[in-house]
């Protein structure tokens, strides 16, 4: 492959790398441009295992035997002190690596869930942490598929990417174009839509999971407030996480985690 060095920051082949710390920017840029950022050799691997096309490797001199071997010779690795990785990202980049990667084609949703018996479907999560961590239990423990709703944080967003360990290239996924509509497409293809949270009729997880059907869809809320109430109209059931100590609730990571074990596929 060819190892360009790099020694200046404004050089415009570094155009994808630029300025990644401003979240609300890759938010707009990523999809129109088609691209999202894979960091460190370990998750750039886990992408291109999956398939997804590299179109450049920005990579420190530390790094570049552990990267260069990984991507074909018709993408270029661009070889640059650390220090300009930083200039040019706007944060330290630890492991040395980022690739800029096309966005592969997202499924339709009847497609995505043609073979499932487990999805997770993810309403308004807008922390990537969040939702790197769940796509990294929804792979553990073995859910099928995952769906995010329209407002939903971006998986490939380079925390949630990273967060996940690249597992969010191995959990098939897409994003709902309806919203709470995917909810009733979800019962038409067969799937009972439970929804996690704290509701006077919500009935224990345990107790839900003892009788679940073949083909559960778990609906998981954002961060402060959890499911909404158009979202809680097209769900079958609530269900709840019993607690103690006086505390409510988990974070959502945590408590899609314990949902997921509960409500797995024995």
């Amino acid at each position: 492959m060819p190892v360009i060095p790099i020694d200046d920051p404004a050089d415009p082949r570094l155009a994808d790398y630029r300025g990644l710390t401003d979240v609300a920017l890759r938010r707009v840029l990523e999809p129109e441009r088609g691209l999202y950022m894979a960091e460190g050799a370990k998750v750039i691997e886990r992408a291109l295992r999956a398939a997804h096309r590299p179109r450049s490797v920005l990579v420190s001199e530390r790094w570049l035997d552990s990267v260069a071997p990984l991507v074909d010779e018709g993408t270029p690795v661009y070889l640059a002190p650390a220090a300009l990785l930083e200039d040019v990202t706007g944060y330290q980049v630890h492991r040395g690596a980022l690739a800029s990667m096309e966005r592969p084609v997202l499924p339709a949703l009847a497609d995505l869930a043609r073979d499932a018996r487990r999805i997770v479907v993810l309403e308004g999560i807008v922390d990537h942490t969040n939702v790197g961590a769940i796509f990294r239990s929804a792979a553990g423990i073995g859910a099928d598929a995952v769906v995010v709703s329209p407002t939903c944080a971006d998986p490939l967003y380079r925390r949630s990417v990273k967060v996940s360990m690249g597992t969010v290239f191995q959990v098939p996924w897409t994003r709902a174009e309806s919203w709470p509509g995917a909810l009733d497409e979800l019962r038409g293809l067969g799937f009972t839509v439970a929804g996690l949270a704290l509701t006077d009729d919500a009935v224990a997880l345990d107790d839900f999971a003892a009788r679940a059907g073949e083909r559960v869809a778990l609906v998981m809320g954002t961060e402060g407030d959890g499911l909404t109430r158009q979202a809680l109209a097209h769900v079958d059931e609530a269900v709840v996480i019993p607690m103690h100590g006086g505390v409510d609730s988990l974070n959502v990571a945590a408590a899609s985690a314990v949902a997921m074990w509960e409500l797995r596929v024995r």
